[in-house]
């Protein structure tokens, strides 16, 4: 069942057709499907006088749930506009016209909603103020000196992938031609921009997280206060708790947020005041939480086809964690009839045996002339004979597979596995966000790593030439293009997870790839071509394990590194002199030769560690300054590899062997590496994830553990680079020390830039929110929030008002709590 408001109409629509005539918008990361939950849910609207800390939150009293005719039937007399929210298009968005406007008036005509209405929903969204602000300033730091190193790329012929009608079938060709093709692929799309709008993962179809908005700016910044707080209700019960890491990624669209929760819950709300729409709740259970329970993003997509008024014009779309892909209509939250199976996709077809959490989607699927693009991410570590990587199209509108993308198998498995065949097991998989490109009917893919990441002999030959790799795809037909592989023969779990960007570079359309190493490319995006200087590095150390597999060059990028200096004995840190002792001793002790270290039975050490360099929350890009913004680890790994028989001996089992012994149920838990069997290699692997002092739980290296970069689009040259994160939360023993004192914690999540001159962030384990002066690094602003705002933040506008919001889930591995709040800011109403 799902719930909506009284007015649901058609305000997605109009504001999309207004601003295009046809749309197609991947977005966040994430997994949803669902009926009716009966959640609760709640509004809390910010008053200026507030200041308490959000940490202190108390949700508004919530008035008992009513049944949903009732609640229908009140809210439709109720709804008779005590507050207008509708989007006016930003002066300076490209999609601003004559036709938004009027789009946008109609628009606010038909969502008019009393402020003082009881909630429609079975998710009730109630009033409460709350407003917190903290300042927390920042102290200039040098920014280190840049490091250079290199990559390679790699081209492969891109075939047509499009037929001529034959003769007999002229009248049909002239027929399609009027009215565009019946089935996906389509014609390419004008695309919606950013601005008033949020309408992508990324923001725009270029995924730069960049808004022309600019009435927010450093001068006026310190007056930003709650607009509204809104609760999904989806918190952790039963063998849920300690696995949420939600990770989530509004879009916002006329005049609507919508996006998905933790547990893959659809959720549409008003983008002014935080008041329910609707929900769907793909009910997913706890069984298939794989290493979290996350959900990045959505995706929507217009129709071409279909008239205005017809169910599914827009479509919400995401996957699933127990892989799915649905698509619910944009306005009402139903499920679209004619996509799958009453709205829904089994990704799990052709898999292989169903074994929940071990298969799971957690990025939202990328739409390229109606192609919806799918990956999936694989469980680290647990055996080689794992779910394939497999990249799948379907059509945006039937849910009908357009093609599949097996690495090992393309042209056998273009239509997918011949009967009683699977896709080929084991292949580096997708589970970071994909990119659209338009333009040219690509799809680029971040690849990851095979499923057993610390141990390599096995592998194919594709596994090897196509792990750690960028690959664009002719979308419409599945064929390769191209790619570039940053890793050689990865044994160090350094897939790529960060969404790629779209950007001009020096007059060539080109994509930009950071990865988890540091290294940072700028692509020729039709050819995979390096645009900026890429080097190798040589006389690389193999170790004793797989001296004849471990590469001794790799690629790197001459043009800029996050990675810094190798570690030295000096680096060790302490809280403690006994502390610091402790880690010189374990460094001692340690293999450690630089950068790509190879793994070994004895403990060693892997710098940077497996989140980065940059990880899931990318980079953001500013064209008009001509600067990147990179928030960045620098923490490394201590860890060593388990021989087969000890492992066994300790009891270290895979996914499905869990599950097979437990009857079902039983995952592991810990953090990635942490005890992972990989099953089928000679090797388990123990992973010390951020290398804590074995005495107080401690990083053994010195701060700062985490950054936040400005780049030189042009030059390739660092313009600041500031630590991210106080020592408020941190301290031994897991005891915060409330110091306001800035460290540089590890961070995962990116920022928006602002034309405004403003960069927002969330990311660092102290759970700040903050926004930082473009031109200098410095924190101009800060807010405390209720859980770590490990999540990308987006800005949008309504009614000439400039919003900023976070969803701040917090993460379990980066043990910054756990919330269901979404939370908006904007400046004081003007009198």
């Amino acid at each position: 069942m799902t719930d909506r408001t009284p007015t649901p109409g058609a305000r997605v629509l109009t504001a999309l057709l207004a601003s295009t005539t046809l749309t197609m918008t991947p977005l966040a990361l994430a997994p949803a499907f669902a009926q009716d939950s009966g959640t609760d849910t709640q509004t809390e609207l910010a008053p200026e006088s507030e200041t308490e800390a959000a940490q202190d939150d108390e949700a508004a009293p919530e008035a008992e749930a009513e049944p949903e005719a009732e609640a229908e039937t009140d809210a439709e007399t109720e709804a008779e506009g005590d507050t207008e929210t509708g989007t006016e298009a930003d002066a300076d968005a490209e999609t601003a016209s004559e036709t938004d406007a009027e789009a946008t008036a109609e628009t606010d005509t038909d969502t008019e909603a009393a402020s003082d209405a009881e909630s429609t929903t079975d998710g009730e969204a109630t009033a409460d103020t709350e407003t917190t602000s903290e300042t927390d300033t920042a102290e200039d730091t040098d920014a280190p000196a840049d490091q250079s190193e290199t990559g390679t790329a790699e081209t492969a012929a891109t075939e047509a992938g499009s037929e001529t009608a034959s003769g007999e079938d002229a009248g049909e060709q002239v027929a399609e031609e009027e009215t565009g093709p019946e089935s996906a692929p389509f014609s390419a799309a004008e695309m919606p921009q950013v601005g008033a709008d949020w309408p992508f993962y990324g923001g725009g179809p270029d995924a730069q997280r960049y808004t022309p908005l600019d009435q927010i700016t450093p001068e006026n910044v310190g007056g930003l206060e709650r607009a509204f707080v809104y609760h999904t209700g989806d918190m952790p019960t039963g063998s849920a708790e300690g696995k949420y890491s939600p990770e989530s990624t509004p879009v916002k669209v006329g005049d609507d947020l919508l996006m998905c929760s933790a547990m893959n819950i659809l959720i549409s709300i008003d983008a002014a005041t935080g008041e329910e729409n609707w929900r769907y709740d793909p009910e997913v259970p706890n069984e298939a939480i794989p290493y979290g329970a996350s959900c990045r993003g959505v995706a929507v997509w217009t129709d071409p086809q279909k008239a205005e008024d017809e169910a599914c014009k827009t479509t919400l779309m995401e996957g699933t964690i127990d892989a799915r892909l649905i698509a619910v209509d944009a306005a009402t939250g139903e499920p679209c009839a004619d996509f799958g199976e009453g709205g829904q996709v089994d990704l799990w077809d052709g898999i292989g045996e169903k074994v929940p959490g071990w298969y799971a989607v957690t990025a939202p699927p990328t739409i390229v002339r109606g192609v919806a693009v799918t990956g999936a991410q694989v469980k680290d570590g647990q055996a080689e004979d794992a779910p394939s990587g497999v990249i799948r199209g379907y059509d945006a509108r039937t849910g009908e597979l357009v093609w599949a993308w097996d690495l090992a198998a393309p042209d056998e498995m273009r239509d997918g596995p011949p009967e009683g065949e699977v896709y080929t097991r084991g292949t580096p998989n997708v589970w970071a966000t994909a990119l659209a490109d338009e333009e040219l009917g690509y799809v680029y893919l971040p690849l990851g790593n095979s499923s057993v990441d610390y141990y390599g002999s096995n592998r194919s030959e594709v596994e090897n030439e196509y792990a750690t790799s960028l690959v664009a795809l002719d979308a419409t037909t599945g064929e390769e293009a191209w790619k570039f592989q940053t890793v050689r023969n990865d044994v160090w779990d350094y897939d790529l997870g960060s969404q790629p960007t779209l950007l001009d570079y020096q007059g060539t359309p080109a994509v930009l790839l950071p990865s988890k190493q540091g290294d940072i490319y700028i692509l020729d995006r039709e050819t995979g071509e390096p645009l900026t200087p890429v080097g190798e590095i040589t006389d690389l150390p193999q170790g004793d394990i797989e001296p004849d597999y471990v590469a001794d060059s790799q690629p790197v990028s001459e043009w800029h590194t996050l990675r810094k200096d190798p570690l030295t004995e000096k680096d060790m840190w302490g809280f403690t002199p006994i502390d610091q002792l402790w880690c010189r001793i374990k460094f001692r002790q340690a293999n450690y030769e630089g950068y790509l270290t190879p793994p070994s039975t004895e403990p060693y050490i892997q710098y940077p560690g497996y989140n980065g360099g940059s990880d899931w929350g990318s980079v953001a890009v500013d064209p008009e300054r001509g600067l990147i913004i990179a928030n960045y680890n620098d923490i490394p790994n201590y860890n060593y590899l388990v021989p087969r028989e000890e492992a066994d001996a300790k009891g270290w089992k895979s996914i499905e062997q869990r599950q097979e012994a437990d009857n079902g149920g039983g995952d592991g838990g810990g953090a990635e590496g942490a005890g992972d069997p990989q099953i089928g290699a000679p090797y388990a692997i123990q992973v010390n994830a951020g290398w804590r002092s074995g005495l107080t739980g401690m990083p053994c290296t010195n701060p700062p553990y985490g950054g936040i970069r400005a780049i030189d689009i042009e030059t390739g040259e660092t313009v600041w680079d500031q630590p991210i994160g106080t020592a408020r939360r941190n301290g031994p023993f897991g005891i915060p020390s409330m110091l306001p004192m800035k460290i540089g914690t590890p961070n995962n999540g990116g920022s928006v830039i602002t034309a405004g001159g403003l960069i927002f962030i969330g990311a660092a384990t102290d759970n700040l929110f903050r926004a930082i002066d473009m031109e200098t690094g410095e924190t101009l602003w800060s807010d405390v929030l209720p859980a770590g705002g490990q999540a990308n933040p987006i800005a949008y506008e309504v009614d000439g008002e400039q919003y900023v919001l976070i969803a701040p889930g917090g993460h379990h591995f980066m043990e910054t709590g756990v919330s269901d709040a979404v939370i908006a800011y904007k400046l004081p109403a003007q009198d």
